[in-house]
């Protein structure tokens, strides 16, 4: 399916074209009626001679309507220029020329309405005109066909020059994530919300669930036309009309992006490869504030250059844009931008989710560069090396990639090892770049590196602390711990993380200080002082070296006599069903303030449960 969209100066006879061409009268609003002009969209339909249909988008002429054009034209496979030959090339013409150029619409016809009004000397000369207008545009070798709606001279060899050039059209790629950008939305008795748009990128069915963004709103799909006929699956290229089901149209507006769930996120910065258009009378500033249109969305958005001071006209440059408002939008998209002069210049969509950049900045300008010339691996890489630790699902929706190919330049980047992959390459698999990837082990290493310096006793750092301290997620952690002790790089001891170089080890004076402590508590192992502790550093080493056991501040017994103090209790309760402090300070010949201590300890390790004043076993 193809969309054919009509553009050119106000009053130029593209809705008459539309009528002669399809019966259909696009000037849809009473008001368009009365002043005989568009101010909205407005749609037909017909079948070309090969049987192939097509939809087409009429769109306002008028300079004040603009915006609504605009909202019309991205979809289209081809463009109806339309120049009426009484008047030839206006201000209209030029601009809408120029938006055409700006969204890289490539194939189109220029065709001269209102034939009949004109002799053939003055059409040559209108003719002429067109021809050193359209130079250098993409138009540039579009066929001219003249044409008159009263007398239908010239309609059929229209019909046929626009079938001869869908021939060789591309049909819109389907990567199975279908978008709908919204231009309408209207209730239709007895049906209730309704929205249309140009869908692309992906089919659309009935029953399906979907999501409204930006607005994050879920709904299902209720039911499907295209040319006023229902149909159970829309394919990509089709003008489309969505009922949905349980969503109001006040929730609804143009700009919103109809979609599956789960993959299209609102942005508000975009780094753009920004074209300047020669005619525009001045130079475009840093920071400047523009309105962008891009799909069927509008929104102010501030213009920082990356390259220059200011970009001259003619001229083209990298630059972010910073929106007022999230849209949703896509890697590829094309977008125009206009000032209160009018279209001022446009261009594409490199990253939809760009990070802030230093300005005159080479490497990130090299790689955006590469993102927007590179091969399906570059601009992989491009994207991983900016997002990375990255999800499969994230990488394929920033590149605006079909699943297919990306797998391929994946699994082509993993074999050479310019990319690691956690995992197979499938829904759960984590990525970075050799890269990137060399960074987080060197980032690792430096963490482990400093903790062992201020810890010289412990055996390793914790690993929620690590984990902390590298703000990664719970599977990329450790997924990277599992890669990392496999290549070497660290050990792995229990709860604990340290370098393979990593050794406790003690001055003799720590040593003896060790030792003394050790026969203090081996002397009266359930009754041991709590005057003789040694220094922090050397406890927590001796705790977890599983030496000893803390059970309160001040309480330290060796693991022996704590061993046996826990098998002899265990089967105090097992005879008796219970125990008391009492008895256990009974059974060790100990004090009640080391058989509290033990029994909360105990409590706290989920050995023994209080009931009372006994305690029994969990």
């Amino acid at each position: 399916m193809y969309v054919i969209g009509t553009a050119g100066h106000v009053d130029h006879g593209k809705s008459a074209l539309v009528k002669a061409l399809t019966g259909v009268d696009p000037d849809r609003l009473q008001e368009e009626k009365e002043r005989g002009m568009t101010i909205d969209l407005g749609f037909a339909w017909l079948r070309l001679p090969s049987g192939r249909e097509v939809s087409i988008v009429d769109v306002p002429g008028h300079e004040r309507f603009v915006k609504n054009m605009l909202a019309g034209v991205g979809g289209i496979d081809l463009a109806l220029l339309v120049i009426a030959a009484d008047e030839g090339v206006m201000p209209q013409t030029r601009e809408h020329l120029a938006i055409l150029d700006l969204l890289q619409v490539r194939s189109g016809i220029v065709v001269i309405a209102k034939k009949d009004l004109v002799d053939d000397e003055w059409l040559e000369l209108v003719t002429s005109d067109i021809e050193e207008v359209i130079k250098g545009t993409t138009l540039d070798s579009a066929p001219i066909v003249a044409t008159s709606s009263v007398t239908s001279e010239g309609l059929q060899d229209l019909l046929i020059a626009i079938d001869r050039i869908l021939e060789t059209t591309p049909q819109k790629k389907d990567i199975g994530k279908p978008r709908l950008p919204i231009d309408r939305v209207f209730t239709m008795t007895g049906f209730g919300t309704v929205v249309t748009g140009t869908l692309i990128d992906g089919q659309l069915a009935t029953g399906q669930e979907v999501q409204i963004v930006p607005g994050d709103i879920k709904t299902r799909v209720r039911g499907l036309q295209t040319h006023r006929q229902k149909v159970e699956r829309a394919e990509p290229g089709s003008r489309v009309a969505v009922n949905l089901s349980g969503v109001a149209t006040d929730q609804l507006e143009r700009g919103q992006v109809l979609t599956t769930p789960g993959w299209l996120r609102p942005t508000s910065a975009l780094d753009v490869r920004l074209r300047l258009l020669e005619h525009v009378p001045s130079a475009l500033k840093h920071n400047a504030t523009v309105t962008l249109y891009t799909g069927s969305s509008e929104t102010v958005a501030k213009v920082r250059l990356l390259e220059v001071e200011e970009l001259v006209p003619g001229e083209t440059t990298w630059a972010q844009l910073r929106l007022d408002k999230p849209i949703a939008t896509v890697k590829g998209d094309f977008f125009v931008i206009r000032t209160s002069w009018g279209t001022v210049g446009g261009g594409q969509i490199i990253d939809p989710y760009a990070k802030r950049h230093r300005r005159f900045h080479v490497p990130t300008v090299e790689s955006l560069t590469t993102m927007e010339r590179g091969s399906p691996q570059d601009v992989l890489l491009g994207i991983l090396e900016q997002t990375e630790p990255c999800g499969l699902a994230r990488l394929l929706d920033r590149s605006n990639m079909g699943r297919a190919e990306a797998i391929a330049a994946l699994e082509a980047m993993s074999s050479d090892g310019r990319i690691v992959v956690f995992g197979r390459l499938g829904p759960n698999a984590i990525l970075f770049s050799a890269q990137g990837w060399g960074r987080l082990k060197g980032k690792v290493q430096e963490t482990l590196e400093a903790y062992h310096r201020q810890n010289p006793l412990r055996a390793g750092m914790p690993k929620e602390e690590l984990k902390s301290r590298l703000r990664l997620a719970s599977q990329v952690f450790n997924d990277a711990l599992q890669r990392l002790t496999q290549e070497g790089a660290l050990m792995e001891d229990a709860a604990t993380i340290r370098l393979p170089s990593h050794e406790v080890r003690l001055t003799p004076a720590q040593e003896a200080e060790v030792a003394t402590f050790l026969r203090a508590l081996e002397k009266d192992p359930y009754s041991p002082p709590g005057d003789r502790l040694p220094e922090p550093e050397l406890l927590n080493m001796l705790i977890e070296q599983n030496r000893v056991v803390r059970v309160d501040d001040n309480i330290v017994f060796s693991a022996a006599a704590y061993e046996t103090m826990v098998k002899r209790i265990t089967q105090h309760v097992e005879s008796q069903g219970k125990i008391t402090v009492a008895e256990v300070r009974d059974l060790f010949n100990t004090s009640r303030k080391y058989a509290l201590a033990l029994m909360e300890y105990l409590d706290q390790q989920r050995i023994t449960r209080r009931v009372g004043d006994e305690r029994v076993l969990r």
